[in-house]
This record gives structure tokens, sequence and C-alpha cells, in this order.
């Protein structure tokens, strides 16, 4: 009795302490991303994300990214939105331009959780490149350089992948350096 009972405890601990492993947390922009919450909560702390996150305010998509998904998001980080033309942020964040903001921000969504290891299988099946579906109906294209996971954009813009597979209890966040711009 005393050996199944230690055996089911020993299970149990080896069952948890994997799956607080795959969940591990990451920092981004000086905080600490929690698996157990969801891309909005995790997102308004990093410093490296205002800008997104001011985005994802005026576009009205705080309720969809913390919605249950799950999704996958590349997160251009402020220095990314910096590369874009003078006033192009400014531009965008004007109640006018919300449904291209929208449409710019949710580029950068592909439904479903895709973590590296997902993408780089996809990658390899599709002989060096993987399509993918975003939730505007646009396609980004995942590529790897050696250890390296780069994003090319419909116009030929690419990001690399800074932080890949920051866990969030309804997706996967993966920090890019540029910002993914459809065809408009």
């Amino acid at each position: 009795m005393k050996t199944r009972k230690f055996l089911s405890v020993a299970l149990f601990a080896l069952v948890f302490g994997a799956t607080s492993f795959a969940q591990k947390t990451v920092t981004v922009g000086g905080a600490t991303m929690y698996p157990s919450k969801n891309i909005i909560e995790n997102a308004v702390n990093s410093k490296d994300h205002t800008t997104l996150v001011a985005a994802v305010k005026a576009a009205d998509l705080v309720a969809t990214l913390q919605g249950k998904g799950p999704f996958t998001v590349f997160a251009p980080t402020n220095a990314a939105f910096e590369k874009l033309p003078m006033g192009t942020v400014e531009t965008l964040l004007k109640p006018e331009n919300k449904k291209m903001l929208q449409t710019i921000l949710t580029y950068h969504v592909v439904a479903g959780k895709m973590n590296a290891t997902d993408i780089a299988k996809a990658i390899k099946m599709g002989n060096g490149k993987a399509m993918m579906k975003t939730v505007s109906g646009g396609t980004l294209t995942a590529w790897m350089k050696g250890k390296k996971l780069y994003i090319t954009d419909e116009k030929g813009g690419m990001s690399q992948v800074t932080i890949a597979d920051v866990n969030q209890s309804n997706g996967v966040i993966h920090v890019v350096d540029a910002v993914l711009l459809p065809k408009q």
C-alpha cells in the first residue's frame, strides 16, 4: 500500500514538474510573463511593448486578445514601431484610421497556438518555408536561417523572432523586431 501511494505521489510530482517546466515564465521588456495570464494581462507589463498595447487599445482589440483563443501573436517591440516612417504610428492611432490599424494588428495574429518547435516543423515540411494564415486574412511566411526564426510579410518586409515561446493562458507570443505589413 505504501509503495502504491509513493508511486502515485511520485507520478503526480513528475507530471506537475513537467507541466511547470513546459509553461515556464519568460522575461520580456523587464517584466515576467506568466503562462497563467492572458496575452493582454502580460503585454501591458512589458516596457518594450507600450506602443503595441496603445495600438491594441486604440483598435478596440483588447477584448479579443483577452478571449479564449488560442492565438499565436507576433508582437513587435517599440523599437520595431520606431522603424516605420516618421508619423506612421501617430497616424494609425487616429480614430479615423481604426479599421486600418485593426487590419495591421490582426495581421500579426494567427489562430491557434504555434510554438517555435511547431513553426520549425512546418518550415521543414514546407521545404524551407511555412505559410501562416493570419486573423486579418493575410499570409505570413516563416523561414529559418541557422537556428534563427524569421517572418516575412506580404510586402517582402522581414522580421526576426527575438524572443520565442512566451506562453500565455490563451496562446503564445513571439517577440519580433519589425512591424509586419499586409498588402493593401
